[in-house]
């Protein structure tokens, strides 16, 4: 949120403190989560010059702690209350950091990161790396924050509201308003801003104001279905001089509003409701060890099984399927020797107005047991769609009401409406009983031969005037709900095929969801400029800790042109992993033209010979806690040619991807230094040290596609 009125002043509704003196510093034990030592450093909402400056004021408490190494916490609280938000999980290591507090710093060190307070002066903090300042908080950048919007003076209680207001107060006419804390901290010059999870805007985020919570809003708007509260930041090097990069996470789970070098031009800015803040510097040698130590902090990555790679193919969502659609589609890819590794089945192989009941419609799946074997003797594996909501008409609507199996209102009802289905109900994913019950439907379907599920929605999952069986803040719930969703799913698989064979393929996600992969990218045009949206958001969540990344061949509303279709075809199968999917028109290549089929079979059998190198570069991925698709600038980050760079990418470390975006073949990009060879038609260039812009025009059966010797 915005809370200044221009650099100087606050906005008339409310009334900002921050921290101007340190007055107290010293070190604390068996605090922390990892059991080591912390730093806690207290500052006062006014300067300290004698005893009377000590009343009527009200502090922040700091607590600065490690959980591995250069990577530092620092969590400010005002009143020490529960907010009753879930924290994201963290995997920390056992870090005994430096701390040493003199006349006039107080210092915690991890690694070659370095965190400095001042006491008893201006307050301000550094974060210095390699002995270098990266970024800080300048005096007055935290903050602690009443709105007083709508109140009058005497009537509201604000914790830092100066004594003569607090003095009109009565015993009984107190109200507490709104609180928020906030945080900004400083960007070197020529610094960019990547991440924030999956954002469909500008792919550098300088400029922009993000608020993380999770929503269905397609990949056309600034909203987002995957929304990470982590953001990179990253200035190449000149001169032969080594570049700055860290990565800021903020471990809070209801919306944060970033404000990125808009608000105040020269900080990233970051504020949430409630009396606490917490947030981790990530610091590193370059933008992979910066996202690396991130992923490892928050859970790390997991290698989906090989057969993941290979192209799936859907029934797509409104189209009229049967096991007879079903098969002519498959006989029909094998026909023309396209391999195919996965089937998916979309919403409708439950009854409509049923979503979900998990039974299969046997008015069209008479025989799904036996369907599952056919599919499986073809060599396939079977994903079929799920959600985590329960319409009211589904038979188990009433089972998970009279259990509390559901979110309920405050008045203890179920939590109902009637977008999506009538009248639906969300899971209580905060239930350990409901949880087990949503997982004892899915074993029926594992049982049956299901071989992975797509984990749709979990976004529209209610903020106010829901009740969840914890007693969390439904805010603080809303993003999390995704991990607890995904995570019951994965599990499951996990406990029946195996850790090596479980994978879902989901829409939603939050922090540490790259445990629970694949994601793909949501509901896209089929639009050359959706192409080119769609990329964005996937190199932005990409740049947010996750590895792997998919999204609809063909774009999912609309039909697909021909062109479209062949286009969208090489891009989907040069990225993580490929599947075509669509609402209202079937996606297999002979109803486009017979270019379609050549286009398919040429780019789906470059993946699978190819397979051991995708396969090994996502197993190195893994390891070190990056992405397979990866951002120019990660894997050139001396090259600044390549910081803002986003209708290209590296396919592991060694291919470059340019996907064609126009109907016409044209397309321009940029090569690195080095020497360079085509994949598909055997050029070799040599690029010169300050790299090389390209334009070309390609046809459908090619499209810049090289490899780094």
């Amino acid at each position: 949120m915005k809370f200044s009125n221009g650099y100087w002043l606050a906005k008339d509704e409310y009334l900002i403190n921050s921290p101007l003196e340190a007055f107290d510093a010293s070190k604390v034990s068996g605090e922390t989560e990892n059991g080591t030592e912390a730093l806690r450093v207290f500052a006062a909402y006014q300067s300290i010059d004698s005893r009377s400056q000590m009343l009527d004021v009200g502090m922040s408490t700091i607590t600065v702690s490690t959980p591995a190494e250069d990577v530092i916490g620092v969590e400010i609280k005002h009143f020490d209350q529960d907010d009753h938000n879930p924290l994201f999980k963290l995997y920390p290591e056992k870090v005994q950091p430096t701390i040493n507090v003199d006349d006039n710093t107080a210092m915690l060190k991890s690694g070659n990161l370095e965190f400095v307070a001042s006491l008893h002066d201006r307050f301000h903090i550094d974060f210095n790396y390699n002995g270098s300042r990266i970024t800080g908080s300048e005096y007055k950048a935290q903050a602690s924050i009443a709105d007083l919007s709508g109140q009058e003076l005497g009537k509201v209680m604000h914790p830092n509201t100066v004594a003569g207001a607090q003095s009109l107060a009565t015993p009984g006419s107190v109200k507490r308003a709104d609180h928020f804390m906030r945080e900004q901290l400083s960007l070197l010059p020529g610094t960019n801003v990547y991440g924030f999870g999956e954002r469909f805007g500008n792919f550098v985020k300088n400029g922009q104001t993000i608020n993380t919570v999770n929503m269905d809003g397609g990949t056309g708007s600034e909203q987002s279905y995957k929304s990470i509260p982590f953001y990179l930041a990253g200035k190449s090097g000149v001169a032969g001089k080594p570049g700055v990069y860290y990565g800021v996470f903020v471990n809070e789970s209801q919306p944060t509003s970033f404000e990125v070098a808009n608000e105040v031009v020269d900080r990233v800015s970051f504020s949430t409701r409630g009396e606490s803040l917490e947030y981790y510097i990530i610091a590193g040698d370059s933008p992979k060890d910066v996202v690396g130590k991130y992923n490892k902090l928050t859970g790390g990555s997991v290698l989906p099984p090989e057969w993941t790679f290979g192209l799936w193919l859907s029934t797509s969502f409104t189209t009229d399927y049967s096991e007879e659609t079903v098969m002519k589609f498959i006989d029909g890819m094998a026909e023309r020797h396209i391999p195919l590794s996965v089937f998916h089945f979309d919403c409708f192989w439950m009854k409509g107005f049923e979503w979900c009941n998990f039974e299969w419609d046997k008015e069209q799946f008479p025989d799904p047991k036996g369907m599952l074997k056919r599919l499986h003797d073809k060599g396939l594996k079977v994903c079929v769609w799920i959600n985590p909501y329960i319409s009211q008409k589904s038979p188990l609507f009433k089972v998970g009401q009279e259990k509390g199996y559901f979110v309920k209102q405050g008045d203890g009802n179920v939590w109902q409406w009637d977008l999506w289905q009538p009248g639906l109900a969300y899971v209580d994913f905060t239930n350990p009983e409901a949880v087990d019950w949503y997982k004892g439907l899915l074993r029926n379907l594992v049982e049956m031969g299901v071989d992975c599920f797509k984990t749709d929605f979990g976004e529209r999952i209610p903020m106010h005037d829901a009740v969840f069986a914890n007693g969390n803040n439904a805010q603080g719930e809303h993003n999390y709900y995704t991990h607890r969703y995904n995570k019951a799913v994965f599990d499951l698989l996990k406990e029946m095929k195996g850790e090596d064979e479980a994978v879902v393929f989901a829409r939603s996600a939050t922090v540490g969801g790259q445990q629970f992969p694949i994601h793909w990218g949501g509901d896209n045009l089929s639009q050359f400029h959706s192409m080119a949206d769609s990329l964005r958001g996937g190199l932005s969540f990409l740049s947010s800790g996750f590895t792997f990344w998919s999204h609809d061949i063909g774009g999912f509303e609309e039909n697909a042109s021909p062109a479209i279709y062949k286009r969208w075809t090489q891009f989907g199968l040069l990225s993580s992993h490929s599947r075509y999917h669509g609402n209202i028109q079937y996606r297999v290549p002979w109803l486009f033209d017979e270019e379609a089929v050549e286009v398919t079979r040429k780019f789906t059998q470059l993946k699978m010979d190819n397979m051991d190198y995708i396969y090994g570069q996502a197993r190195e991925a893994v390891k070190q806690g990056i992405p397979l698709m990866r951002p120019m600038y990660m894997e050139f980050p001396e090259d600044a040619n390549t910081a803002t760079l986003d209708r290209q990418y590296m396919l592991g470390s060694d291919w470059l991807v340019a996907p064609v975006m126009t109907e016409s073949g044209d397309v321009d990009y940029y090569l690195p230094e080095g020497k360079w060879e085509h994949i598909l038609d055997g050029r070799v260039i040599e690029v010169p040290e300050n790299g090389k812009w390209m334009a070309e025009n390609y046809d459908f059966l090619s499209l810049p596609l090289w490899k780094r010797l």
